[in-house]
C-alpha cells in the first residue's frame, strides 16, 4: 500500500531504505505531475494561459517489494525540496558500482586492432599455378571480403550523413 508523507518523513524513509539495500537490492524513484481527476490536461502555451490550478510534483519510492512511500511537492516549494533531495541523493550514492572498465577496454582494442586490419591492404603474392596456388587464392578471397567491409562501412558513414544534418 502506498502512504503519502510529508518532505521530512518522505527523505528520512528513503535514507533508512537506501542503508537497508546498501549492500543488495535496488530503489526506483519516479517524479510524475499530479493531475487533477485524473483528466488530461493541455501542454500547450495557449491552454495554459486560462488555467490557473497549480500541478504538484509527486515523488513515489519503491523498493520492488512491500516498503512504497510518496511525497506531492508544490511548485512554490519545489526548489527548497530539491535542494534538500539533491544534497541526500548525491550523499547517499556513495555504495554504487562502478562500471566495468576491463571490458569495455577490450572491446575498444578489438575494434581498433579490425579497423587497422580492414586499414592495412593484402599483398597477394605467389604464383598462379603449381606449389603455393591455394595460398593466393586464400590471399585474394581474404582481398575481396576486405574491400566488402570497407564498402559496407563507407556505405553506413554515408547513411549517417545523409540522416545528421
Amino acid at each position: 500500500m502506498l502512504k503519502l508523507v510529508d518532505h521530512d518523513t518522505f527523505l528520512k524513509q528513503l535514507n533508512a531504505l537506501f542503508e537497508s539495500s546498501k549492500d543488495q537490492g535496488s530503489v526506483w524513484i519516479t517524479h510524475k505531475r499530479l493531475s487533477y481527476n485524473k483528466e488530461e490536461t493541455a501542454m500547450k502555451a495557449g491552454a495554459s494561459a486560462n488555467d490557473t490550478r497549480e500541478y504538484p510534483c509527486l515523488l513515489r519510492v519503491s523498493d520492488g517489494g512491500k516498503t512504497k512511500f510518496s511525497t506531492t511537492v508544490k511548485s512554490s516549494e519545489l526548489e527548497k525540496f530539491y535542494h534538500l533531495y539533491g544534497t541526500f541523493l548525491k550523499s547517499s550514492m556513495t555504495t554504487l558500482r562502478k562500471r566495468d572498465k576491463k571490458r569495455e577496454k577490450q572491446r575498444a582494442e578489438q575494434a581498433a586492432a579490425r579497423k587497422k586490419k580492414l586499414s592495412e591492404p593484402i599483398v597477394i603474392d605467389g604464383p598462379k599455378r603449381g606449389k603455393g596456388r591455394r595460398r593466393r587464392q586464400r590471399q585474394v578471397k581474404a582481398a575481396l571480403k576486405q574491400q566488402e567491409a570497407l564498402n559496407k562501412i563507407k556505405a553506413k558513414e554515408e547513411a549517417k550523413g545523409k540522416v545528421a544534418p
